[in-house]
């Protein structure tokens, strides 16, 4: 290649120095416009992100939680309780109970065999004949006596017999009436055998003390029953009964706020079975004895209320009152921390969470219970916004703030 050529390898750079000016001009405008998206996004996330509040649930308040003194915990137990067992020893050949039953005073609920007292029995009856026989026999000898004794005497008087015959007449007489005080006594003794046997069979029969439902059944038809004995295999007592009328509540109070009650004062009672049940009570007594080891003393509740779902041994929790529970204050209200409730437009409102939106409801406060406010237009179990502040409005987004 000549020199001259070199010339024609030169890169042109005129012909492309045009073009490149308005591409760069297209990557600022797309930077740009990224930018201003990313910022938008930014600021549109801002505000439409949840305000961040503290949530309060709306609970069932009873008003008597206002003039409460003390709260005690216990157990329901019955003051007449018996377990019930025959006094002989022997098999259970009947038992006409199970449990729940209920029984009526001296009601036969039970019969432990009883062949050999039945036997007893009928050999002192027997006795008692006898003796009763050799009575009347002596009864018939003391008349013999006497009349012969009469006519001796007569026949003395007129010198028909000697005085050793009569004086013979005499002590048969005294003889017969001895004879006849000895056989009454054997009647007697006779008769106290046949009670006593009669006493012994009765024993074989177990029947019930007082009216009651029976609690446990702690033998079968079969078992061997021994009241006296622990042999292996043995049972004591076959029923366990109680008097339902007679179901107290017993709960512990502490040594030093038993000074806060007294006998009689109004009690108000909940049991855990029945949550939505409290029941008026008084206290009956105070137990005067006080449990070193827990330093708290026994009282017993008695129930003015009654319900028949209440049972022996359920938990119960007893409010210690200052007055009796008024007709208007046995129920449950609704109630919420007073933080909860605020003022839109002149009304009373709360915010209610739902679908993670607060909902303005109008309400109406009442009464002040504890550190609660009754409520009307909430339900309990609802949950509200606690201090919603003045820029909360009616809809907006909330989220719980996490403690």
């Amino acid at each position: 290649m000549k020199p001259d050529d070199l010339s024609k390898l030169r890169i042109d750079r005129t012909a492309g120095a045009g073009p490149i000016r308005p591409r760069r001009r297209w990557v600022r405008y797309g930077i740009a416009a990224v930018a201003v998206v990313a910022v938008l996004s930014f600021i549109a996330n801002r505000v439409a992100a949840p305000a961040q509040v503290e949530a309060a649930t709306v609970a069932s308040a009873y008003p008597s939680q206002n003039y409460t003194l003390l709260n005690a915990t216990g157990y329901v137990v019955p003051e007449r309780k018996a377990a019930l067992s025959s006094k002989a020893t022997g098999r259970l050949e009947w038992l006409g109970v199970f449990e729940g039953s209920r029984v009526k005073a001296n009601e036969i609920i039970a019969r432990v065999e009883s062949k050999d007292m039945r036997a007893a029995l009928d050999q002192a009856a027997a006795q008692v004949r006898l003796a009763q026989a050799n009575l009347q026999q002596g009864m018939a000898e003391l008349r013999d006596a006497e009349a012969n004794f009469n006519r001796s005497r007569e026949l003395l008087a007129k010198k028909f017999i000697s005085g050793a015959q009569h004086d013979a007449d005499t002590a048969r007489v005294d003889k017969a009436r001895a004879v006849i005080s000895s056989q009454r006594a054997a009647v007697a003794s006779a008769e106290a055998n046949r009670q006593s046997a009669e006493v012994a069979l009765d024993q074989t029969v177990i029947r019930a003390p007082f009216d009651a439902i029976v609690l446990t059944k702690n033998a079968d038809v079969g078992d061997n029953i021994t009241p006296f004995s622990s042999a292996v295999g043995a049972k004591g007592a076959v029923v366990t009964v109680a008097d339902m009328d007679t179901l107290e509540v017993e709960v512990d109070v502490a040594e030093a706020s038993i000074g806060k009650i007294k006998v009689d004062q109004p009690c108000e009672v909940q049991l855990d079975a029945l949550p939505d049940t409290r029941l008026a009570a008084a206290v009956s007594r105070i137990v005067p004895t006080v449990d070193r080891a827990k330093a708290t003393v026994l009282v017993k509740v008695r129930f003015v209320e009654r319900d028949p779902r209440v049972l022996p041994d359920m938990s119960a929790k007893v409010a210690f009152l200052s007055r009796p529970v008024g007709a208007d204050e046995k129920r449950a209200v609704a109630a919420v921390q007073a933080g909860a409730i605020v003022e839109r437009d002149g009304k009373k409102v709360a915010f209610v969470l739902k679908n993670d939106h607060a909902r303005a409801v109008e309400v109406s406060a009442g009464r002040k219970i504890g550190d609660l406010v009754e409520v009307q237009g909430l339900k309990p179990g609802e949950r509200v916004v606690l201090d919603p502040g003045d820029k909360l409005k009616d809809g907006a987004a909330v989220a719980i703030a996490k403690k």
